[in-house]
């Protein structure tokens, strides 16, 4: 399916999420089908229903951006999702435009290794552009990838990805609570990612092989949301601490690199906090002075 294609699809997914009073418009008679009619987002987004029927045919039309922001208003589309709809119609700079990502594997700087190992009190992963894990410290291994050798992300063969472990490693599926509702927050994720670099050949490997061997994957594929999940909550089983829920916050570094700080905290004070807490290294002893 080409991207024209691609972005009729979305289009039409996203507006049959919209009702009319949504949209402030009046509902007269019966609508076969959910969410607004061609000719209502066209006359909300100022051109024409032949037009925008054009654009959910998957017809190759050349749209603005001032025209697609339009309808994504029309649609009640968030930044996530009208970023996406501008990238499947290639009205934006694109990493196509500016030549392929490399296909070295992703290193991390020594400064960034330093941060991350220094947080000692704080289970913190280092994510690459398609969550391939980097690096992590000992209570971020210890959280979420206790079941892997502590070294795996040194070797760029056998780095473990996140979203790949979600839906094919049992250990890991078997961390989160609803693993559901990961599931779809990772796949949203993964989609917004290969919208805005339709060339990367490590993030279109990783899509191709979750299309082929998780079902639960493909199934979310061709839905929406697309979304880049940022920050939030996740309950996990964890299989020495038992129920913790904890906070998360992804912070992306500023070198353009793609690469991502992912850490993982708790409410001060609460049984949460302390069970993230026997996670730590323990500190070594000092010596009293005489």
């Amino acid at each position: 399916m080409g991207t024209h294609e691609r972005m009729g699809r979305f289009l039409r997914q996203m507006r049959a999420e919209v009702s009319p009073a949504d949209a402030g418009l009046p509902d007269f008679g019966r609508r076969r089908v959910p969410g607004l009619r061609r000719e209502e987002v066209a006359l909300l987004a100022g051109v024409s229903p032949t037009y925008y029927t054009r654009l959910e045919q998957g017809l190759p039309v050349n749209a603005s951006v001032s025209v697609l922001s339009a309808i994504g208003r029309a649609l009640g589309l968030d930044a996530a999702e009208m970023e996406h709809l501008l990238n499947l119609a290639g009205a934006r700079p694109s990493p196509r435009e500016l030549g392929p990502a490399s296909e070295q594997p992703e290193e991390a700087r020594e400064g960034t290794l330093r941060l991350l190992h220094a947080m000692k009190d704080v289970p913190a992963l280092l994510l690459g552009r398609t969550t391939d894990v980097l690096a992590w410290n000992a209570a971020g291994h210890a959280l979420v990838g206790s079941h892997l050798p502590f070294d795996a992300p040194e070797r760029a063969a056998e780095r473990p990805n996140l979203t790949r472990m979600l839906f094919l490693d049992a250990p890991a599926r078997a961390l989160y609570a609803d693993w559901d509702e990961e599931a779809d927050r990772a796949t949203a994720s993964l989609k917004l990612l290969a919208g805005r670099s339709p060339d990367d050949a490590s993030i279109a490997s990783l899509v191709r092989e979750l299309l082929a061997a998780a079902p639960a994957f493909a199934a979310r594929w061709e839905q929406p949301p697309v979304t880049l999940c940022q920050a939030g909550v996740k309950a996990l089983l964890h299989p020495e601490l038992g129920a913790v829920t904890v906070s998360f916050e992804m912070l992306a570094l500023a070198d353009g690199s793609g690469q991502r700080l992912l850490s993982y905290t708790a409410a001060p004070e609460s049984r949460d906090e302390a069970l993230l807490a026997k996670l730590r290294p323990p500190r070594p002893a000092t010596l009293a002075v005489a």
